[in-house]
C-alpha cells in the first residue's frame, strides 16, 4: 500500500499563514507530483484574491512523510483595471451596471471572477456558447491598481436549426411557435430556452418531462425538448337540494359540465354545459375555443347559449371572438353577440317582450396556473368583458352596454393554509329594461345559501371567501363567507345578501369531490335553517 504523504502551508508571517488556512488547500496525497500541483493551485487562488506577487519561496521535506511549503504573499492589490477594444460591445457591460470609463471599467479583484463569468454567459446569450474570456497583458498600474487587456476568444455563432419534440411527437407546432415563442433560426441561447420550456407548465395538456438538451455538430444545432401528453378533459357536475319553504318539500337541480382538451392534438377545447334549477330554469351552453387558427397567433371562439324559464321566455344567444395570445398569461379578444328572446307567454308586457340584442364585445383574461396543485390548480384568474350595442324590440331601438367581471386569488399562507377570494358582478345599462334581458344568479358558483339563479338584478356583485385548511395532500375543509348588493330597476328594489356555511373537498380516484351546505339571508331577513342548502359535486379527469 503506497503512504500517503502531507503538507503544511504557512505564509512569511502570521496574517499571511491565516489568509492561507482561510483559501484553504489539501493536506493529503499520494505522490509528490499531486503535492506540486495542489502548491500551484493554492497559489493561483492567492493571486485572485489581489496578492499578484506570490511567490514559492521554498518547499522542506520535514520528514519522509511530511512537507511544508513557504508562500511569500506580499502586498495586496485590491482593484484592477480592464480595457477592452473598440470592437467589444459594450451594451452588455452595460447591461451587468459597469461603471464604464474610456474604454476601460473597473472592478474589485474579489468580485474579477465571478464578473467575468457573468460577462461570458451574456455573450454566450448572443449565439456563441463556446466563447472564452481572457485577461491578458496583467501589469501593476501603481501599488493599488492592477491593468489587465480583456480578450474575447469567439467561436462559431450558433443558431437553431431543428427543433424535435420527444415523448408527445403530436404536440402542436402552433403552440412551440406561439406559445412557447420557440423559432428555428434563431440566435442559441440556453438560459431563454430553458425558461421557455418552463412555460409547459402553464398549459393544461402537456407537461415538461426534464430539461431541453442540444446536438452540436459542426455545421448545425438541434435543440431536443422532452414533452409528454397529460389527462386534462373534465367533466363537471353536482347534485343539489333543500326544502322549498312553500310547500316545505324536498326539491332537486344540478347540474353537469364537460370540458374537452386537446383531444385532436390542435390545443383545442371544447365546452358542454347544461343545467336545471329547482324553480324550473334550464340553461344549455356549448363553446368551441380554436387557438392559433393556421399557425397564426389568432385563435377563433364561437358558442352558442339557450336559457329558459318555465313558460315565460325563451333566450337564444350566440357568439363569437377573435382571441389573441399575448403571452402564457395573458389573452385579449374582440367579437359580436347576437341575442333572440321570445315571450312564451300569449301578451306582451311592458316588462317581458320579444327583442333581439346585438354587441360589439371586447374581453381580457389573466391566468396564473400552480398545476402541480391537484386540488386548486389555479392560484389567479381575472376574466373581463364589456359589450356596445343595441336592442330591438316592436316598441324602440334601446342603446345598451353590459359590463361583467369574475376573478379570483388563492392567497397561500403555508402549506396547510390558505385563503381563497373571489369577485364577480355585471351591470347592463339602458334607459328600460326588459325582465328576460336581466342577469340571474344565486348558487354554488355564485352566492351561497341561495336557489340557483333565483336572484334577478341589472346591477350584481357577489364576494366569497373560503379559509382553507388542508387536513392532507387530498383533504381540504373549508369555510364560506359569501356578501351580495343587487339592484332591480323593473322592481325598484336594492338589497345585501349575506351567505354562510362551511364544505369539504375530497380528491379521489374518480375525482374532485366537493361538499357545500350553506344558508343564506337577506338583509332585513334572519337566517333560517329549513333555508339552507346542500350542494354535493364531482369533477372527474378522464
Amino acid at each position: 500500500m503506497a503512504q500517503s504523504i502531507h503538507l503544511t502551508v504557512i505564509g512569511e508571517n502570521d496574517t499571511s499563514t491565516k489568509i492561507i488556512d482561510t483559501i484553504g488547500y489539501t493536506e493529503t496525497f499520494t505522490s509528490y507530483n499531486d503535492l506540486q500541483s495542489e502548491i500551484n493551485l493554492l497559489k493561483g487562488k492567492v493571486i485572485r484574491k489581489g496578492y499578484i506577487d506570490t511567490s514559492t519561496e521554498k518547499i522542506t521535506k520535514l520528514n519522509d512523510t511530511l512537507f511544508k511549503a513557504h508562500l511569500i504573499l506580499g502586498h495586496r492589490i485590491n482593484r484592477i483595471r480592464v480595457y477592452f477594444d473598440s470592437t467589444f460591445n459594450v451594451e452588455l457591460l452595460k447591461s451587468l451596471n459597469y461603471n464604464i470609463r474610456d474604454g476601460y471599467f473597473e472592478l474589485h479583484i474579489n468580485e474579477l471572477e465571478s464578473n467575468l463569468e457573468n460577462l461570458n454567459s451574456k455573450i454566450a446569450e448572443q449565439g456563441d456558447p463556446f466563447s472564452t474570456l481572457q485577461l491578458i497583458n496583467i501589469s501593476k498600474l501603481n501599488s493599488e491598481l492592477l491593468s489587465a487587456n480583456l480578450k474575447v476568444v469567439a467561436n462559431q455563432k450558433r443558431r437553431i436549426d431543428k427543433i424535435l419534440i420527444k415523448g408527445y411527437e403530436q404536440f402542436p407546432k402552433s403552440y412551440l411557435k406561439h406559445f412557447l415563442k420557440l423559432k428555428t433560426g434563431k440566435s442559441f441561447n440556453l438560459n431563454a430556452i430553458k425558461e421557455k420550456v418552463e412555460l409547459l407548465n402553464e398549459l393544461r395538456f402537456a407537461s415538461k418531462i426534464k430539461a431541453p438538451e442540444v446536438l452540436f455538430t459542426q455545421d448545425s444545432t438541434t435543440l431536443y425538448i422532452y414533452v409528454e401528453k397529460t389527462r386534462t378533459n373534465n367533466f363537471d357536475g353536482f347534485l343539489g337540494f333543500g326544502t322549498n319553504e312553500n310547500t316545505n318539500k324536498i326539491e332537486f337541480d344540478g347540474y353537469l359540465d364537460l370540458r374537452l382538451i386537446n383531444n385532436l392534438n390542435y390545443g383545442e377545447t371544447l365546452n358542454l354545459f347544461y343545467k336545471s334549477d329547482e324553480i324550473d330554469q334550464q340553461t344549455f351552453n356549448v363553446d368551441a375555443d380554436l387557438p392559433y387558427l393556421f399557425g397564426s397567433p389568432i385563435g377563433f371562439q364561437v358558442g352558442l347559449n339557450i336559457f329558459r324559464k318555465d313558460s315565460t321566455f325563451l333566450n337564444a344567444k350566440q357568439y363569437a371572438k377573435i382571441n389573441y395570445q399575448v403571452n402564457a398569461q395573458h389573452k385579449v379578444g374582440v367579437g359580436i353577440t347576437s341575442t333572440t328572446s321570445t315571450n312564451l307567454l300569449e301578451n306582451d308586457t311592458d316588462i317581458l317582450n320579444d327583442y333581439k340584442s346585438n354587441y360589439y364585445t371586447l374581453h381580457y383574461n389573466y391566468m396564473k396556473s400552480q398545476f402541480y396543485d391537484a386540488l386548486f390548480p389555479i392560484n389567479f384568474w381575472f376574466d373581463f368583458s364589456s359589450g356596445f350595442g343595441n336592442r330591438t324590440n316592436d316598441l324602440e331601438k334601446q342603446q345598451q352596454n353590459v359590463f361583467t367581471l369574475d376573478t379570483y386569488k388563492i392567497f397561500n399562507l403555508n402549506n396547510k393554509n390558505s385563503f381563497y377570494t373571489r369577485i364577480n358582478g355585471a351591470t347592463l345599462t339602458s334607459d328600460n329594461y326588459l325582465d328576460n334581458e336581466l342577469f340571474r344568479f344565486g348558487g354554488i358558483n355564485s352566492i351561497r345559501g341561495f336557489e340557483e339563479n333565483s336572484l334577478v338584478a341589472n346591477l350584481y356583485g357577489v364576494l366569497s371567501t373560503e379559509y382553507r385548511y388542508r387536513l392532507s395532500s387530498n383533504i381540504y375543509v373549508h369555510s364560506v363567507l359569501d356578501a351580495a348588493y343587487f339592484e332591480n330597476k323593473l322592481t325598484d328594489s336594492k338589497e345585501k345578501l349575506f351567505g354562510f356555511g362551511f364544505g369539504l373537498g375530497l380528491l379521489t380516484n374518480a375525482g374532485l369531490f366537493r361538499l357545500n351546505y350553506s344558508s343564506g339571508k337577506t338583509e332585513n331577513r334572519q337566517f333560517k335553517l329549513s333555508d339552507s342548502k346542500v350542494h354535493l359535486s364531482l369533477t372527474a379527469t378522464f
